[in-house]
């Protein structure tokens, strides 16, 4: 946490916004406590504490200039119930997105007699019954609320329904019953999704998507039981661990696919020595032809040489049949 000391207000940002007014920027620099903001002297028309860790709206020395404040995005949960005394001419007010819980706690806003704009967004407050009709009731010069304009059947409506003390007390203790019960309604979502998240798969269940892959035969069932893998969140033929299918039938499905698996890899082996087989039988039919061909070749040269009585032809083709014999055998 950081003090908002006078030297970072010297040092904080300061210009002139869209609509020409003087602005000191001090956003964003995790303020817990409102202090020393006497340092800016009255200087300023909007002072910007957006962004900070502000509990409580306090502190705030006499400043007759200042007609804007950005609060939104703070922790306040209590509003000091004589701001009005030191901030007579604040117009504009942004809660935004604030811890303000119940609708009294608003209350003190009403001492702020020109408070025409009032955002309380993102609140809690926000939530309560009757929480825009009791806002109009309180602050009478309201021109705008949580950015919407306060109609004149609003303000009727608020006049009606608050015409009493009594009544207003009623809402008051209204708003005040139903904390509790909202934040136990908040556990027990939080609960509910914490409870909801999809558990990791188990082995079993990775090895039957596995084999499913291998059994697929389209893309389309590969790329979803791989995304279904990838994720975690599997596909209802998956679901091993149900409690709604017994677990007999659960593992005989998976020895099912794990065994078809097997078979098909045994297939795939047998096909790839079936054609390695056939191919070394073609080739040995290939070498039994060219060999049967060059036999009977030179058996027609050896007789053509007995039947021209050429003796050393004779000798020389005889050789010849020898040794591509012996060569191919």
């Amino acid at each position: 946490m950081v003090r908002l000391t006078a030297d970072l207000i010297w040092k904080s940002p300061h210009f002139f916004n869209a609509v020409r007014e003087r602005e000191l920027d001090l956003r964003g620099n995790k303020i817990a406590v409102i202090e020393n903001i006497g340092a800016t002297e009255d200087q300023f028309d909007t002072l910007d504490l957006s962004d900070n860790e502000i509990v409580k709206l306090e502190n705030f020395p006499l400043m007759n200039r200042l007609g804007t404040l950005l609060l939104n995005n703070n922790r306040i949960t209590r509003i000091s119930p004589n701001l009005g005394e030191f901030l007579p001419k604040l117009h504009t007010l942004v809660l935004t997105n604030n811890r303000l819980t119940n609708l009294a706690e608003i209350d003190p806003l009403a001492s702020l007699p020109k408070l025409q704009f009032l955002s309380l967004l993102d609140n809690n407050i926000t939530k309560k019954p009757n929480y825009r009709l009791y806002v109009i009731h309180k602050l009478k010069s309201l021109r705008v609320l949580d950015f919407k304009k306060v109609k004149q059947k609003e303000r009727a409506e608020a006049k009606i329904l608050f015409a009493s003390e009594e009544a207003e007390e009623e809402v008051k203790r209204e708003s005040a019953k139903v904390v509790p019960a909202e934040t136990l309604s908040t556990q027990e979502s939080a609960r509910e999704q914490q409870t909801s998240k999809p558990a990791a798969p188990t082995p079993e269940q990775i090895l039957a998507i596995k084999a499913a892959i291998v059994n697929s035969q389209t893309l389309e069932e590969v790329a979803r039981l791989e995304q279904a893998l990838k994720s975690g969140q599997l596909p209802a033929e998956f679901n091993i661990g149900d409690d709604n299918a017994p677990n007999g039938e659960a593992t005989e499905q998976e020895d099912n696919m794990i065994t078809e698996e097997k078979e098909t890899n045994n297939e795939l082996k047998e096909s790839e020595s079936e054609v390695k087989k056939d191919d070394s039988s073609a080739m040995e039919e290939v070498y039994a032809c060219f060999h049967l061909y060059s036999l009977c070749s030179f058996w027609f040269c050896l007789t053509r040489a007995v039947a021209q009585l050429d003796f050393e032809s004779f000798i020389f083709e005889l050789s010849g049949v020898v040794g591509f014999s012996l060569f191919s055998f």
